[in-house]
């Protein structure tokens, strides 16, 4: 038996090792400040295609927290500032070759920006570790009319469905839009994306999240996020941020209401992150960028296994 050896080779330990210093030299040229968020937290996401992994400690129940997102809004609501996070997180059940229920993330957050002017930080920072990469911006619409021939904001449910069963073969009943358009991105345009590094903004409003709206050139309401790929394989999640309470419990609510109806288990709203953003959240831009999939890009590895001392299916 050698499963007590680790997941990865030594050099690839070694290469996270240098990576984890090329990224704090990035942050410390750019005065922005490490901080460290709790791992644990007694409120957790609510979004229902997330699971969270629950802890039992001093008779309480608990939650290994999916991101540092709530308690590093909290600090800025605080006046921290510029500040980053470099740490582990959880999410339960995501298994697989680019998945691992425990997984490194690198998450920051820039008062005073919005989400274009942190897509360019996370170019500079991925273009620091991965030299000589080609770059390209487009929109989500641009994307779905480029290759799919419709906008992604104004089709219906049923167009986006005929779409879907005509190029995608699939067993699926009456489902929502979020469904199709989510549907067509994994199944057919991650796939267009080139070798380089690609950022997609401006997704439809029903997918904002975290993220405030606003109107694009179009008249169009969207969401002020963007995703970055390198190739077809997703890397980081960024949002021009909400800063109203009362929107974001409206939305954490929504997210409530459809776990139910999925059958899925109900999670507690983090009172002390809307007590947060009442008291004043300033405007800011935040993105999550996964290191696990950044190294695996930077050593050419197929299975994120491999960039790990110990995957899960070595604990």
């Amino acid at each position: 038996m050698n499963d007590w050896q680790p997941s990865a080779s030594i050099e690839q330990l070694r290469q996270r090792a240098r990576l984890y210093r090329q990224v704090r030299a990035f942050f410390t040229e750019r005065e922005v400040m490490e901080i460290e968020a709790p791992v644990m937290g007694a409120a957790t996401v609510t979004d229902p295609f997330i699971d969270s992994v629950t802890a039992q400690c001093a008779g309480r129940s608990y939650y290994l927290q999916t991101s540092p997102e709530f308690a590093m809004k909290r600090l800025l609501a605080a006046g921290a500032g510029a500040i980053y996070s470099l740490g582990k997180v959880f999410r339960n059940g995501e298994r697989g070759r680019k998945h691992n229920p425990e997984f490194t993330l690198l998450e920051w957050y820039r008062p005073g920006w919005n989400d274009h002017q942190l897509m360019r930080e996370v170019e500079a920072l991925v273009l620091r570790v991965l030299p000589g990469l080609t770059v390209t911006y487009l929109s989500y619409r641009e994307w779905f009319e480029r290759h799919l021939g419709l906008d992604p904001h104004r089709a219906t449910a049923g167009q986006l469905a005929a779409l879907a069963r005509e190029r995608i073969n699939i067993e699926a009943g009456e489902e929502d839009r979020d469904f199709w358009l989510d549907l067509l991105v994994t199944h057919e345009l991650e796939a267009t994306l080139g070798p380089g590094l690609t950022f997609v903004y401006d997704y439809p409003e029903s997918q904002a999240a975290l993220a405030r709206l606003a109107t694009d050139a179009e008249g169009q309401t969207v969401a002020r996020r963007f995703e970055a790929f390198i190739g077809s394989m997703e890397l980081a999640n960024g949002y021009w941020e909400l800063t109203d309470a009362s929107e974001q419990r409206r939305r954490f609510e929504a997210d409530q209401d459809k776990r139910r109806k999925l059958g899925l288990p109900q999670y507690p709203v983090d009172e002390k992150l809307l007590a947060a953003i009442d008291a004043g959240l300033p405007d800011s831009a935040g993105v999550a960028l996964g290191m696990d999939r950044l190294l695996m890009c930077l050593t050419g590895a197929s299975s994120i296994a491999e960039v790990l001392a110990f995957d899960v299916n070595r604990l």
